[in-house]
């Protein structure tokens, strides 16, 4: 799954890229509006992808005899190596050019989406799922620091409106076409979308970017492999908490090996800030970790964006099995909260500048709460009563929060470090990811699972709340 819409600081990227008449880099303004137009394809693969993907789940797991902690496992694999490769990313665009960075991760991302659509198995369903992560940890925040790298500082707002809209407009699609594609021709034709487009964006890039200059710099590639196994183990860990997670024997997993496990992978985070200390190259400098501000606004994210994953994943499985919905029927349920994201954020982002972006914040994360309970308590109730309104809830909700929360983990930070600060952010919403579909799939197979999901939604997204309105999460240092 990816997000429902853009990364929280997918414009601070943007911003924080050089201004290319600082560089002496001068892009003809035609050459800058094909360049925009590929960076936008490119991002859009990994929205419409996830977003679309989310509608088909109950039929590809029909169709290929999975539980849910095997499916979980389809959306994990993607985001396990999604957002320990993320940080890495970007410094390879800033080392081997945007351009040239940004193209591979589109081919890689093109030829996983071909085997995706082709296997014959789960297992290497989700080693192409795996291979697509990386592919989308190269694309994403190799095509925001292209945008920026483009457009003069002064010309940067239109370009960033240009692609947040896009942004919008191709994740609210994606449901719909999604369960359209699935309806139609079967869950395998969701993978087909992407390869057309890598091939658009691709021609674009080599025809119009310019040549770029490299920066010599060291990839921390042993903080990246410690974080992706204690991701992995914990994700794993967390979807064994329902009874009926079976293993491959059928038998349940006994409780002392998830214990152990889920051990394993808190000892592997703590071994990933120790080892983060030392790196020449960290991903996660110490200083950011002394940040008390900046530390308490990725907690929160993690703790909202781990809420909303867990919503994703289940309700789909509602829709499909519970209520009898088609995939097109389905995706359409998706469309309030996309659309008022899309449409809200912009204006509550004003409004943030006026009373604080701490009161934001906090009447965001009340607001999903809100939303998820009143779904939890409706699942008896009508589709307009019981889902349609609470989601047109939640994406009032998310409005209130997407703006906000981009402008406080920017200027939490020194202006030197906002790029930095925002490859954190948007790892630490693909963790949230991670830790809720896995939490999802666990709970999910509980009796009145959905329930229990949608109330553990709730709980971590007043969590969030109160994260945000401690002190550390106030809207300046």
């Amino acid at each position: 799954m990816a997000q429902p819409f853009a990364e929280p600081c997918g414009r601070g990227v943007i911003a924080a890229e050089l201004c290319p008449w600082e560089l002496k880099r001068e892009i003809a303004p035609p050459h800058r509006r094909l360049i925009l137009a590929a960076c936008v394809l490119a991002s859009s693969m990994a929205f419409i992808d996830g977003s679309a993907l989310t509608v088909a789940l109950p039929r590809l797991r029909v169709g290929l005899g999975l539980d849910l902690a095997s499916v979980q496992w389809v959306i994990n694999g993607y985001v396990l190596a999604l957002a320990s490769l993320t940080l890495i990313g970007g410094a390879l665009a800033d080392s081997f050019g945007k351009a040239r960075i940004l193209m591979l991760g589109c081919l890689t991302f093109a030829a996983a989406s071909v085997a995706c659509a082709l296997v014959p198995s789960a297992v290497s369903l989700i080693a192409a799922r795996l291979v697509q992560g990386v592919g989308a940890a190269l694309l994403t925040p190799a095509s925001l620091a292209l945008i920026g790298a483009t457009y003069p500082k002064n010309l940067r707002n239109r370009a960033i409106g240009t692609w947040a809209a896009a942004s919008a407009l191709t994740t609210a699609a994606g449901p719909v076409v999604g369960g359209w594609l699935t309806d139609t021709f079967g869950w395998q034709a969701i993978f087909w979308i992407n390869p057309p487009i890598a091939v658009v964006a691709v021609g674009l890039l080599w025809t119009f970017a310019p040549a770029e200059s490299r920066a010599p710099r060291r990839f921390d590639f042993v903080g990246a492999a410690i974080i992706a196994v204690a991701l992995g183990l914990l994700a794993w860990a967390l979807s064994q908490i329902g009874q009926n997670s079976l293993g491959a024997t059928g038998a349940s997993r006994p409780g002392g090996e998830i214990i152990f496990i889920g051990a394993l992978g808190i000892a592997g985070l703590w071994s990933y800030a120790a080892w983060e200390r030392k790196s020449v190259q960290p991903m996660t400098p110490p200083r950011l970790a002394r940040n008390r501000l900046f530390v308490g606004l990725n907690t929160a994210t993690l703790l909202v964006y781990a809420g909303l994953s867990i919503m994703f994943f289940l309700l789909p499985f509602e829709l499909l099995d519970h209520r009898g919905l088609t995939p097109t029927e389905a995706g359409l349920t998706f469309l309030p909260l996309t659309l008022g994201v899309g449409f809200l954020s912009e204006r509550f982002g004003g409004l943030a500048d006026t009373i604080g972006a701490r009161v934001m914040l906090v009447l965001g994360s009340c607001g999903a709460a809100a939303a998820y309970i009143w779904m939890a308590i409706g699942h008896e109730l009508s589709l307009a009563a019981g889902i349609i309104v609470p989601m047109a809830l939640l994406g009032v909700s998310f409005a209130a929060l997407a703006a906000p929360l981009t402008a406080s983990v920017m200027s939490s930070v020194a202006p030197s470090d906002e790029g930095l600060a925002s490859g954190i952010n948007n790892a630490a919403s693909r963790v949230a990811q991670l830790a809720g579909v896995a939490i999802g799939a666990g709970l999910g197979s509980l009796v009145s699972g959905y329930r229990f999901g949608l109330i553990a939604a709730a709980i971590v997204s007043l969590a969030g709340a109160l994260a945000m309105a401690s002190p550390m999460g106030s809207d300046r240092k």
